[in-house]
């Protein structure tokens, strides 16, 4: 049960020290009850112009229903100013300062000044022991040696890489890099779906202790998957995005009547994959073709696998120049690719995210076989240097 505790204080403005001995009253009341005052307004029974201050604390308990005894402290201020009082003291009650507050106890804490004072003790004394456990322990320490700190080198951990079929093992790796690049992202499933599927033409990067997938590669047929919706979706995109004085060509290699099928050519990968194994990953792509269409089933086949026309669609940054030729690949090999390529041309492509600053571009470039063997031959010598 919480006990009210009311205070009432009576000070004269006049007086040069009414609101230090009003704080030091509110001050000594709260460390010695551990209670919080809060003021409410004052009545007109407390406009009064006493000349003492008296503050009254009251508990009591009833024995029959929660209660008991009670005490009443009453303590009592005077002015001890040596009896002599200015002009200003008989200034009329309007100018008179009163401080009213009701105390509620908090019962969970103890009203006793002996708990107080015993919980002091015990925290003076685990302060103590805390502070010889921390002397003992220096004093130990220094026969001890000082423990080496950790290296910040980098751990060295020895990976087999291996280059195989794409396998549905590898679908969420394969659809999780596809999805970096803007233009795929609405159609990542699919397109990962087709990678599979067309295992006779790509190559993934993979371990042989888990299914991550740290690159691929592959080449699939506008004509034999016309119907797929990812290929509608990005052969328009093509078409659509083209500039006039290309138009006509990019209808021709879209259009699926040209003497030599064209095919998408797809190919992402880590960005700290080495150029080494960058490399090797392409020469598996062109071995993979050559292989299919030396051991295709029929003539239908063959003629499906025997590329002449290969359309990378390579993500890119603009460049400090603004021209034509300005643009700063994502991957190095993309340059390369459009260094010996038909044509090429840039649109700006999709934000991932709103807040992206830099503004992502993709890149159309249209090889034939020719140049595409010609951009293998020139990335195989700028890697192995011959």
């Amino acid at each position: 049960m919480c006990l009210p505790i009311k205070i009432r204080a009576h000070l004269r403005r006049s007086h040069p020290s009414s609101d230090l001995i009003a704080a030091i009253i509110c001050t000594i009341l709260f460390l010695s009850t551990k209670q919080t005052p809060v003021l409410v307004p004052p009545s007109d029974k407390d406009r009064a112009t006493d000349r003492t201050m008296s503050t009254k604390r009251k508990s009591s308990k009833s024995t029959g229903d929660g209660g008991g005894t009670g005490k009443e402290v009453t303590t009592q201020l005077e002015n001890d100013d040596g009896g002599e009082s200015s002009s200003d003291d008989e200034s009329s009650d309007d100018d008179s300062l009163v401080l009213g507050g009701e105390i509620i106890r908090n019962p969970d804490v103890s009203d006793s000044d002996d708990d107080y004072s015993s919980e002091e003790e015990e925290a003076d004394k685990n302060t103590q022991q805390s502070k010889k456990k921390q002397k003992t322990n220096n004093g130990k320490s220094k026969g001890t040696k000082p423990k080496k700190k950790a290296s910040n080198q980098p751990e060295t951990i020895q990976v087999d890489f291996v280059f195989c079929d794409a396998n549905e093992r590898f679908f969420h790796g394969l659809k999780t890099l596809v999805h970096r690049n803007s233009v795929h992202s609405p159609h990542s499933s699919q397109l990962a779906d087709l990678v599979i599927e067309n295992n006779m033409v790509g190559t993934v990067l993979s371990t042989d202790q888990d299914d991550n997938v740290f690159g691929f590669a592959s080449v699939i047929n506008l004509t034999t998957n016309s119907s797929s919706p990812c290929i509608e979706a990005l052969k328009k995109i093509c078409l659509d995005k083209c500039p006039q004085q290309h138009k006509v060509e990019m209808e021709t290699v879209l259009s699926g009547k040209t003497k030599r099928p064209a095919g998408f050519f797809f190919q992402e990968r880590m960005v700290n994959v080495t150029l080494e194994l960058t490399e090797i990953l392409h020469q598996q792509l062109v071995l993979d073709m050559d292989h299919a269409v030396k051991n295709a089933r029929d003539e239908d086949e063959k003629k499906s696998l025997d590329f002449g026309a290969f359309v990378r669609l390579a993500p890119c940054y603009s460049g400090d120049g603004g021209g034509a030729n300005s643009e700063i690949y994502k991957y190095f090999d993309d340059e390369i690719f459009a260094t010996n390529a038909e044509f090429v041309y840039t649109f700006d492509a999709p934000k991932m995210f709103e807040e992206d600053e830099e503004e992502l571009k993709c890149s159309v470039i249209v090889m034939t076989k020719t140049g595409h063997r010609a951009a293998m031959k020139e990335l195989k010598k700028m890697v192995g240097g011959n």
